[in-house]
Order: structure tokens, then sequence, then C-alpha cells
């Protein structure tokens, strides 16, 4: 009885770790020079199929960024690999609802890469 109790509290101890794990996956850096811990879950062309249109990368935690120039440190990043998201700017006196245009900075920890990238191809108030 004894052991299977303590099973049972391993186990509840390591899904409570996996659900920390995927809460921390879920988040986004909301303040300027914050930094969140997510994973690259898609690598793909601005333009759906269409190659040379600029890179676009999806995050776990429901990140974007993308660009019109096609950037190799982007696209040499791979599904999974682990990223660091920091934000460095916000836009202001955006129109009420329009989040889009907030800038940041991910780091590949597998490549070393590093690139800036907005999270829309236009700010708030754009097109």
């Amino acid at each position: 009885m004894k052991m299977r109790f303590a099973s049972i509290v391993m186990s509840a101890t390591a899904m409570l770790a996996l659900c920390v794990s995927f809460a921390r996956a879920a988040e986004m850096p909301t303040r300027i020079g914050q930094c969140v811990a997510t994973r690259v879950k898609e690598v793909g062309t601005r333009l759906e199929g269409a190659p040379g249109t600029g890179s676009l990368v999806t995050f776990a935690n429901g990140g974007v960024q993308v660009s019109y120039d096609q950037l190799p440190q982007v696209d040499e990043s791979h599904p999974g690999d682990r990223v660091s998201m920091c934000l460095v700017s916000i836009p202001k006196d955006c129109p009420p609802g329009d989040d889009r245009g907030r800038i940041y900075t991910t780091t590949n920890k597998r490549t070393g890469q590093r690139w800036t990238l907005p999270d829309s191809e236009h700010g708030c108030g754009g097109a």
C-alpha cells in the first residue's frame, strides 16, 4: 500500500510539472523586455505555398512573426526547436482592439541564431 501511494504521488507531481510547462508555453510576453520560453510550431513563407514571399514562423505559445524578406535564420528553424521570445516594442495610439505591430526578438536555442520581427504584416491601424 505504501509503495502504491508513493507511485500515485510521484505521478501527480509529474502531471503537475507537465501542466506548468504547458501553461508556460502558452504565455506571450506582455511587457517590453520580458522574455518567455516556447517552441517553434511551424516555419513557412509569408504567403502560403509561395516561396520567396518572406518568412513566417509560428510558436507553441500562439505567437507569430512575419517578414516580407526571406530570413535564413527563421528558415533554418525546425518545428520543436526551443526558443526564447522577448517583447521589444509595443506600438502606441492603436485603435481599440487592434493589437498588431508588436515586435519580438527570438533566439533559437538549437541554432543560436536570432531575429527581430513584428507579429503581423501591418502595424496597428494599418491595412
